[in-house]
């Protein structure tokens, strides 16, 4: 293949409306909502703010994706935040934003539930898998972050083949999702013998919660109730993480006029009616204490499907079972549709000369980023090897809602700009509903800073490395320099 046949290649059109809802949907649906409720109940205590945080996570999630509807259909082009920060602020803001989620955020988020995938199999196995691979006064590696490596390169590789593909994998995956969730919540209530609504009215009273900080432990002399309140909010986003990433495969999408306001608004909506749903039947189960005591490797939702059938019988460990295997693909669900949506970001950065530009060759077989997908594999299994599931998801969430709040401002922007563009989807309630998303993702973030400086100055700094990196890639490349002289 020529370089001139090379630069022909585009990327193709073949997401449809369903297949736009699952990778939405996949994108969410992931493993906060079976994993999050222990560290939750630990920051709040009372189930009663736990769903709080839940609806206030849901609504927030909710404005950000009724705004970037309006963003997406008006740039239906691959690269989604990034796009918007380009057009909106200026090349260097969506560089640091694309350079967040290459290495940062899109791989720390695939680490992360690739982790979470591995968790699952161990519990599958009996704990059996888990062994010590490496071990010194600062690094521990053992079995199951390579068996996260192994399932990230599985599905970069599956990823490379085509789109389409790739979103008949995310539909059927999908439907596993939500049949997990309905399976858990609809299997507490019909299943298990002695829930108790009088859950909902109790405190967690001497929980384990292993790994909260005590500033953060609800019940602690060090504990304040704003800080715990943020760190609830920052594990429900995890939770809700991936609204968004639609937008980056846009220039993928069927019809994106139509489709992707759809997309992300019909999937943002039920996913908040489900993991209410979910949260009800947990507390109807177990009490506050007890989900506050859960092991940090283990589950609440796995605690409550234990319960099914009276527990401790045949009947009780096939639904574990059945609970344990749905649970690895809700993971891999995700990990499959971050993968594809992470790549577009370097892609589309490569095309405007602001990263390398190997990383905007497509495949001529498959109309791929092939490069710009293995290059992302890599960085993600490196991270993969290099924290625990709590703490990258951490590391994700802060350094995504910093540009979230960011790539939001850009309506007003181009509202402003551009106040004749062609604009298929006009956000439901602007100016009311943006402004509110970014004044509680301000409050987040700044309240995040505060209990936890060394977490969160550590993901600035990181973001921050990007700026020489930025200058040295435009000081090389020939289309940026064309650009500049333009």
């Amino acid at each position: 293949m020529t370089e001139n046949q090379s630069n022909q290649l585009s990327l193709v059109r073949g997401l449809g409306l369903l297949a736009a809802i699952s990778i939405n949907v996949g994108n969410i649906i992931g493993t906060g909502v079976f994993l999050k409720a222990r560290v939750m109940t630990c920051n709040l205590g009372s189930p009663e703010w736990v769903m709080i945080a839940w609806i206030a996570a849901g609504i927030l999630s909710l404005a950000g994706a009724l705004t970037y509807a309006e963003l997406s259909a008006m740039k239906p082009e691959a690269g989604g935040e990034y796009v918007f920060l380009r057009d909106g602020f200026g090349k260097v803001w969506g560089f640091l934003f694309g350079w967040m989620r290459i290495f940062v955020a899109q791989t720390g988020s695939q680490a992360a539930v690739a982790v979470a995938f591995a968790i699952g199999l161990n519990d599958f196995y009996g704990g059996a898998l888990k062994k010590v691979i490496i071990q010194t006064s600062s690094v521990e590696i053992t079995s199951l972050q390579l068996i996260a490596v192994l399932v990230i390169l599985i599905f970069t590789a599956i990823n490379c083949l085509s789109v389409s593909l790739t979103g008949q994998l995310a539909t059927v995956l999908t439907f596993v999702k939500i049949g997990l969730i309905l399976f858990v919540g609809i299997g507490a209530f019909i299943w298990v013998t002695g829930g108790n609504f009088g859950n909902f009215s109790l405190i967690s009273d001497g929980g384990k919660c292993e790994g909260v900080d005590d500033v953060l432990k609800y019940g602690s002399s060090n504990y304040s109730f704003i800080q715990g309140f943020a760190a609830a909010m920052l594990a429900a986003l995890w939770g809700y993480d991936g609204w968004n990433n639609l937008s980056s495969v846009a220039g993928e999408v069927k019809n994106p006029n139509r489709n992707i306001p759809l997309a992300i608004i019909g999937g943002t909506v039920l996913i908040i009616i489900l993991y209410l749903f979910v949260h009800v039947a947990y507390f109807y189960v177990l009490d506050p204490t007890t989900i506050a005591s859960v092991s940090k490797d283990s589950s609440v939702a796995k605690e409550v499907v234990s319960r099914f059938f009276g527990g401790g019988n045949v009947a009780a460990g096939i639904a574990v079972s059945i609970f344990t295997i749905g649970l690895m693909l809700s993971s891999i669900g995700t990990l499959h549709t971050s993968i594809l949506a992470g790549a577009r970001y370097p892609y589309a950065m490569a095309k405007d000369g602001v990263m390398f530009d190997s990383l905007s060759k497509l495949s001529e077989k498959s109309k791929v980023p092939v490069i710009a997908l293995l290059v992302q594999g890599i960085w993600a299994s490196v991270l993969a090897l290099s924290g625990s599931f709590d703490t990258l998801t951490d590391y994700v969430i802060f350094g995504s809602w910093i540009f979230y709040a960011l790539a939001t401002a850009t309506i007003f922007v181009f509202r402003q700009k551009y106040p004749n563009a062609e604009r298929p989807y006009k956000a439901f309630g602007y100016p009311v509903v943006p402004v509110l998303f970014l004044f509680v993702a301000g409050w987040l973030l700044i309240t995040t800073m505060k209990s936890s400086p060394t977490q969160s100055f550590a993901g600035i700094f990181l973001i921050l490395l990007g700026l020489p990196i930025y200058y040295y890639l435009t000081s090389k490349n020939p289309k940026a320099k064309e650009e500049k002289a333009e």
